[in-house]
């Protein structure tokens, strides 16, 4: 009984640290088709304080401010690529959790693999430059015994 409890309440805390929805009740569209397109552009955006949430999980207020203006833009009429466009115009590439690979993005999209390159090449080269291992050379007869004899008397080497 104690593992059945123990388990239950393993699941709901794992179920309770799942994202929150930070969008409020009186940011929602009436039409729950448009509501669904808002809240796919949501998580296209950049919150621009938050800079790893989307608008749709962030609390601040431009993330509000951002919600708001992408349901204005739909309720008017806007398609989503209108939307992300007009939005993207206003506040530049860096509010789009994916922007497009472009000659000013190439850096943002190959630097990750760029340092794992030069990350990989810098480790071969430290171990190609470090000295080979000397062999070992079996200890002679006489230094056999003196070892043998001063591991008995215990003496330092």
């Amino acid at each position: 009984m104690i593992r059945l409890v123990f388990a239950a309440i393993l699941v709901a805390l794992a179920l309770a640290t799942g994202p929150a929805q930070a969008v409020r009740p009186d940011e929602m569209l009436a039409d729950p088709a448009q509501e669904a397109r808002a809240r796919d552009i949501s998580k296209e955006l950049r919150c621009l304080v938050c800079r790893n949430q989307s608008i749709d999980d962030s609390e601040a207020d431009l993330a509000h401010d951002l919600r708001v203006l992408v349901r204005e833009r739909l309720a008017a009429g806007d398609s989503d690529a209108q939307v992300l466009a007009y939005v993207r115009s206003r506040y530049g590439d860096f509010v789009l959790l994916r922007p497009p690979f472009e000659l000013g993005t190439a850096l943002l999209w190959g630097g990750p693999l760029l340092l794992l390159l030069i990350g990989a090449g810098m480790a071969w080269r430290f171990y190609r430059s470090q000295p080979a291992p000397t062999p070992t050379v079996p200890l002679s007869e006489d230094e056999q015994k003196r070892l043998h004899a001063m591991l008995e008397d215990g003496a330092e080497p």
